[in-house]
């Protein structure tokens, strides 16, 4: 069984409503920190999502007024259960630390809802929390469960992009409760999510921490291969500013070449070393420092911290 399935960014909005072209009829972020901007910023450029439809809450008054200067329209909300009202998905995009507390809001949130029998009813600062509301979250290391104990809300979904979503150049692993979250809905989970670039989805949540120690912590590992790269150069001779543009671009046709071909990438390293010649002098020096198992050992050692 294929327990994997793979979307780039969308270009037509089709899980959008018919009444307002909206994906939900209304998105909470809760934090609007990087990964929450990089998710908020395409919504509205893509027209995926109206700004009025979009309510941020955090607790810097600072980082509300930034949205707003950034946002024109975007909602500005004081508290979490002021924010999450009538809300049809709600990302979770604090810190892990703070996860408990955002919890703890929601639940009061969903009593304070519970106890209103008047869903329209918002008189002495009631919410209402919808039934078939989404949670979404990009926090790493928390678990579905986490969510679904913790919120008592039951359609939880859980992603982890990486730093290029700030760029529209994520890749963004993800899955969410089974039972609970249909086609439709997962549809348009991964619309939001396709805004800011490729998604992968999972049925087993295991591989979201997976990916945490390859796509998730990885783009850490080719900046500080970068940066000795550039070193490298700059310790040659190179301005600083020659040899950022010479690996920054080694490093990106590199990868573009690879993605284009398809081949495998012990074909195209050796189709770019000749025997006894620079490049295979420069292999010899990485598999003497151990290389790959200095890689494959530092992959394993992110994924056993998630």
């Amino acid at each position: 069984t294929n327990h994997f399935s793979t979307t780039t960014t969308a270009t037509t909005n089709d899980a959008s409503s018919s009444k307002n072209e909206n994906i939900f009829s209304k998105i909470t972020f809760i934090g609007t920190g990087k990964m929450s901007q990089a998710m908020l910023s395409p919504l509205i450029s893509q027209n995926l999502q109206t700004p009025s439809s979009i309510t941020a809450y955090d607790v810097s008054d600072a980082a509300l007024s930034k949205v707003e200067t950034l946002y024109p329209g975007v909602q500005t909300a004081t508290s979490i259960p002021e924010a999450i009202h009538n809300s049809n998905l709600i990302v979770y995009g604090v810190k892990p630390q703070n996860v408990e507390m955002v919890h703890s809001e929601i639940r009061r949130a969903k009593l304070e809802s519970q106890g209103n029998n008047n869903e329209d009813d918002e008189n002495e600062g009631g919410c209402v929390v919808r039934d078939d509301a989404i949670l979404l979250s990009v926090v790493a290391g928390i678990p579905i469960s986490n969510y679904l104990l913790g919120t008592s809300l039951t359609r939880i979904a859980r992603s982890m992009p990486n730093t290029p979503a700030q760029i529209g150049a994520g890749i963004t692993v993800w899955s969410c409760t089974p039972t609970t979250i249909d086609a439709h809905d997962r549809k348009r989970i991964n619309t939001v999510l396709n805004s800011f670039g490729k998604t992968v989805f999972v049925e087993d949540e295991n591989f979201i921490d997976m990916s945490t120690s390859i796509s998730g912590s990885g783009p850490a590992y080719v900046f500080l291969l970068m940066e000795a790269m550039v070193d490298a150069g700059v310790h040659m001779g190179f301005s600083r500013e020659t040899a950022t543009t010479l690996v920054h671009h080694t490093l990106l046709g590199s990868t573009k070449f690879a993605m284009e071909t398809g081949e495998h990438p012990a074909v195209l390293r050796n189709s770019v070393t000749s025997p006894a010649g620079t490049t295979a002098s420069a292999i010899y020096e990485l598999e003497n420092g151990k290389f790959r198992t200095v890689i494959k050992d530092a992959i394993w050692a992110c994924y056993r911290r998630s």
